[in-house]
């Protein structure tokens, strides 16, 4: 099977976008929109499989992987250029894979095109007041008060602890001891060089205006119901469980399934994961032809 070809595409922001394109053009299109520290390398070990079905687009955001910073980084601004990057290649309606940072940029292209919208596939993704515990005191603080010293403590994770814990913290040993050190020391040399800093800076800033924009995605979700599939790592210690019944009571008849991983699900269950997500395209497809 090839390799998922590596591009790069220039939008209206003047910066370089990478992304990696796989599968058929005539399959099922499906975005996947990778989270913090990552890269479109979160789904090196999904795409092949995927791209046996779907036609797979996985952008590196920017300011992540090989895709240029933004002078002004911004939810808002990464969905106007991924949108872009979609139109450029063709993309019509598609799936949308929602990941961490994934989830604020998916559904910015999502609230702008909601009848794009095939499905939506959540790992790990947070879009209720309910996935955030106590572990998200110090962020929220600097949101309502954004000074230097609540940055300070905001912020205070971006260190490779801070990112090696994005991969193992919470989870049982023999779980961790999957999951090899190359992948976060990968994050940290990516979030070393110009720039990348103040884009996770202004990010965990932004995520806030994310948060309150919580209510319209609940009326989006309640309105338009895409078929949905989620796959979530239990031992998550960034989103409470709690998060996954409120998406089951926003989505009754998502199909969910709550797997014996962490906050980076592949690296521990991508085969489990490629097969859901298959079956789930399938299934789709198949019912979308009947009803029409």
């Amino acid at each position: 099977m090839r390799a998922p070809a590596r591009q790069q595409f220039r939008p209206s922001s003047g910066t370089v976008l990478s992304f990696a394109t796989a599968g058929a053009p005539s399959n099922p299109p499906i975005l996947l929109l990778h989270g913090f520290p990552s890269s479109s390398r979160t789904f090196r070990d999904l795409i092949p499989a995927l791209s046996k079905t779907a036609h797979v687009i996985a952008p590196d955001m920017p300011g992540f992987g090989d895709s240029d910073v933004l002078p002004s980084p911004s939810f808002g601004a990464f969905s106007q250029a991924i949108s872009e990057l979609l139109e450029s290649l063709g993309i019509g309606p598609r799936y949308i894979y929602l990941h961490d940072f994934g989830a604020p940029v998916g559904f910015e292209i999502a609230l702008r095109a909601p009848d794009d919208v095939l499905g939506l596939v959540i790992q790990n993704a947070n879009a209720h007041t309910s996935g955030q515990g106590a572990g998200w005191a110090a962020t929220q603080a600097f949101w309502s008060n954004p000074s230097s010293e609540n940055e300070a403590s905001a912020t205070a994770h971006l260190t490779l602890e801070g990112i090696r814990d994005q991969y193992v913290a919470n989870l049982p040993e023999d779980v961790a001891a999957l999951i090899p050190a190359e992948n976060w020391e990968e994050d940290w040399r990516a979030m070393q060089l110009p720039g990348r800093m103040d884009t996770q800076r202004s990010l965990i800033a932004d995520y806030g205006n994310y948060v309150a924009k919580f209510g319209a995605i609940a009326d989006y979700l309640a309105e338009y119901q895409p078929p949905s599939l989620m796959v979530w790592g239990r031992h998550d210690p960034f989103f409470e469980l709690k998060e996954t019944q409120s998406w089951m009571e926003a989505l009754p008849r998502m199909e969910a399934h709550i797997l014996d991983g962490g906050h980076f699900l592949l690296e521990t269950h991508a085969p489990i994961v490629a097969q859901l997500i298959t079956k789930f395209l399938a299934r789709h497809g198949r019912q979308a032809r009947t009803n029409d």
